[in-house]
């Protein structure tokens, strides 16, 4: 793969119009808010300042008129992760703004069976991320923009199958 010269964190920090997100893993659950994901397990409640860094960065991104948006790929009965991760974390990055889609692969096949998780922003540049086994985020690698064409396709095909989070949960949600 090219890479570019652009790091992960420069690509959020500085895209334009839009960052597009592709999750395809039924658990990341050592990634990220550790700590928070034992909680939900122990059954406490939310915490009320729970993703607020996240929530400020995308409120931030939002009222400039930037998108950031994702869809998730997933299969019932969920994960103990994935009712953590859409019961707290989608539910509360919503409140930033943030756009959720699901697409559910129950009783469809996967339309996008091997493609990576990945962050395609602006339509032109992509960070592709890797993770193990146990859901632990190993890094991401970004690739240069001859490759953008392939990821927004990916993208759209991910829209094209999905529904938006808040009716998926309406049927689903626990």
């Amino acid at each position: 793969m090219s890479s570019s010269s652009k790091t992960f964190a420069e690509l959020f920090d500085n895209f334009e119009r839009e960052a597009f997100r592709l999750e395809t893993l039924d658990d990341y659950g050592k990634s990220g808010n550790v700590v928070a994901y034992q909680s939900f397990l122990a059954g406490e409640p939310q915490p009320e300042a729970y993703n607020a860094e996240w929530v400020a960065e995308l409120q931030s991104h939002v009222s400039k008129g930037k998108r950031v948006y994702r869809v998730h790929v997933l299969s019932r009965p969920l994960t103990p992760y994935l009712r953590f991760e859409l019961g707290w974390g989608y539910r509360k990055n919503m409140s930033g703004g943030e756009e959720f889609f699901i697409l559910d692969t129950t009783e469809q096949s996967n339309p996008l069976d091997g493609v990576p998780d990945f962050w395609l922003f602006d339509s032109t540049d992509t960070a592709i991320l890797g993770y193990d086994e146990a859901g632990a985020f190993l890094g991401a690698e970004v690739v240069g923009t001859g490759r953008a064409h392939e990821f927004a396709e990916y993208r759209e095909t991910a829209l094209a199958h999905s529904e938006p989070f808040t009716d998926w949960w309406a049927k689903y949600g626990e």
